[in-house]
């Protein structure tokens, strides 16, 4: 059998330049396609935020019970027994919630936003009625000075606090009524939580065929952030309010239902829950309890017992170490996506940034195995030059 001529050196380059040009058209044409399929979404979510929280919110339930669903199957019962089952307890349980805590709720709400002016009064008063001259002697602080930065400082925070909670209600719940909230929620959670599988595949279907691995890869890297997220985190917060509310409970301290629920809650941005929580709390603690330090210090006890369980026991555990969503960013998500959709944008938020957050390590690693960081030059780049402590400068 004869030999095959050997290739040209040129031919190879040829080749291997086509190739990378080939492979470089191919990356720009799927950037193009789903910046494109981002734009439309984000337009969609735009137009139709006033009408979307009902269905968010039964599409976020949906996602939340799928896994239990999932088991209930592997245990015999039909997809349609599963849902049944599934919803049916979750109503149950959101039935005897409101029936229990709504009413207590409710009352300390409207009890604290009434009592909130004197509180904030009263804890001034507290805060600057040290001497003014240990003040000035120890601190240099003008006690007036301070009386009126403290009131201009509080006056402030509380004025931003209704402010945004003004804007949440105006541009999400006001727009959609309370009851088609509870009516209409449950439904698309019925359907979606039945079709769950059904629909992924036939979304899978959609998907172009040259990225279709590409995609699931991205898509089980988005489920795994967000999962963890979302069902590890969000059953953290109820665990932490329940623990907060309770704790506040037994010292005695007012309103300890509403401000450890509150602090529970919102514990999904790290420290920031328990921060606010402590703050309130204490600064509750001090004109409820004055000059009582015991109580104070039992207070403020319940938060520090709280973070020791939670950064020890229930964060590994629920949580794990798979999330990978920094807290300045999620911070700024839900600032983002809040001013954009409203209460549908807080809705969203955490999913979405744990997607962009998958997406853009996954466009980092693209790049740095495309030509266009490669480049053709075959010598080993020098790392930076380390730098002196306290000092601008290159070592020498």
């Amino acid at each position: 059998m004869a030999k095959a001529p050997n290739r040209a050196p040129d031919q190879d380059i040829d080749a291997a330049a086509e190739a990378a040009a080939a492979d470089a058209a191919a990356f720009r044409r799927q950037i193009r396609f789903w910046l494109i399929s981002a734009v439309i979404l984000a337009i969609f979510l735009y137009v139709f935020s006033g009408i979307l929280l009902p269905f968010v919110a039964g599409m976020v339930l949906a996602y939340f019970l799928d896994p239990v669903a999932d088991r209930l199957q592997r245990l015999g019962l039909s997809r349609l027994m599963a849902t049944i089952v599934i919803l049916f307890a979750f109503i149950v349980v959101l039935v005897l919630a409101f029936v229990i805590l709504i009413p207590v709720l409710a009352s300390q709400m409207a009890d604290f936003a009434s009592k909130l002016p004197e509180y904030l009064t009263r804890l001034q008063t507290l805060i600057t009625s040290f001497d003014p001259r240990w003040l000035e002697e120890k601190f240099g602080v003008d006690a007036n000075g301070l009386r009126e930065g403290l009131n201009s400082l509080l006056t402030s925070g509380f004025g931003l606090l209704t402010t945004v909670f003004t804007s949440i209600w105006s541009s999400g719940v006001a727009l959609v009524s309370v009851v088609s909230l509870f009516v209409v929620t449950p439904v698309v959670a019925f359907y979606m939580l039945l079709d769950w599988d059904r629909m992924v595949a036939i979304v899978d279907s959609w998907v172009p065929r040259d990225y279709v691995q590409t995609v699931r890869a991205i898509a089980n890297d988005i489920n795994t952030a967000t999962a963890g997220f979302v069902r590890g985190q969000g059953t953290l917060c109820l665990v932490l309010g329940a623990m907060y509310a309770t704790g506040l409970t037994l010292t005695g301290l007012n309103f300890g239902i509403l401000i450890g629920l509150f602090a529970g809650l919102i514990s999904f941005i790290p420290y920031v829950g328990s921060l606010t929580g402590l703050v309130l709390a204490v600064g509750v603690a001090f004109v409820q309890f004055w000059p009582d330090w015991t109580m104070v210090a039992a207070v403020a006890g319940v938060f520090f017992v709280g973070q020791f369980i939670e950064g020890n026991i229930l964060q590994p555990r629920l949580v794990g170490k798979s999330v990978g969503l920094h807290p300045v960013w999620l911070m700024f998500s839900l600032f983002a996506f809040g001013a954009l959709f409203g209460f549908v944008g807080l809705l969203i938020a955490v999913p979405a940034s744990a997607a962009v957050a998958v997406l853009v390590r996954f466009a980092i690693s693209r790049y740095l195995e495309s030509p266009l960081y490669k480049g053709h030059n075959t010598e080993p780049v020098p790392p930076l030059p380390a730098r002196r402590r306290g000092s601008g400068g290159p070592r020498s």
